[in-house]
């Protein structure tokens, strides 16, 4: 499985050089390029680690990693000079899986990366997102996260949604909707389908997700821009 590994460090010669040597061993790597934006790049590379770093610009490490453990279990490992026994008890209160103190042998990290990966992905698997205009959709326990709110869906809710956000910008037509739903387009009453995206969209449009679905008379639906 071809990895993916996200570096949220500041220190650019540090993160050039725990990026280079993780592609050296055949994951694939990617430094964060805006500290206001760690979430949305987060979501953006489905990323299956976290190396974090705790003294960021605008908003530290353990602001982040509760950011992403309201939406993902992926591992996150916290990598900082602030070593002491408070700051690697608190990395693992906010949810960290692993602590590594600054300055690190790459050989030490590459090790702590590759145990951690195979902890969590050696029997689960990934647990990928999908994303449209901030909403988090996490197909490993389908909920929808917006704006750091937490939306439980029913089956029909979440079917709806990974159908809509699996293709952003297209139509899906009602039939591949509802096949998608019910597993069969037979016996279903049509109306159905207008009831169960009627009652989604008041869910969506209650944590300020207006319009996010739109109809297209005689076509079907359409995630809104």
């Amino acid at each position: 499985m071809n990895h993916r590994i996200f570096i949220v460090e500041d220190d650019r010669v540090i993160a050039q050089a725990v990026k280079r040597h993780i592609e050296s061993w055949g994951c694939e790597a990617r430094v964060v390029t805006d500290f206001r934006n760690v979430l949305k790049e987060f979501v953006a590379f489905d990323a299956h680690l976290v190396l974090m770093d705790i003294s960021l610009p605008f908003f530290n490490g353990y602001h982040w990693c509760r950011e992403i453990r309201k939406i993902s279990k992926v591992p996150v490992i916290f990598i900082s000079s602030a070593s002491d026994n408070m700051n690697i008890v608190m990395a693992m209160d906010m949810g960290g899986d692993d602590f590594i103190a600054k300055p690190f042998d790459l050989q030490v990290l590459t090790a702590k990366v590759q145990a951690v990966l195979r902890r969590a992905y050696e029997f689960s698997g990934a647990q990928p997102l999908l994303e449209h205009r901030g909403a988090i959709l996490n197909l490993a326990d389908a909920s929808l996260t917006y704006d750091g709110r937490r939306l439980e869906l029913t089956k029909n809710d979440f079917r709806i949604l990974q159908t809509l956000m699996e293709h952003p910008g297209e139509v899906v037509s009602r039939e591949s909707m509802m096949l998608r739903l019910w597993e069969t387009d037979c016996f279903v009453d049509d109306n159905t389908l207008t009831v169960s995206v009627t009652r989604l969209r008041k869910k969506l449009e209650a944590v300020g997700l207006e319009d996010f679905i739109l109809t297209r008379k005689g076509a079907g639906y359409q995630l809104g821009g």
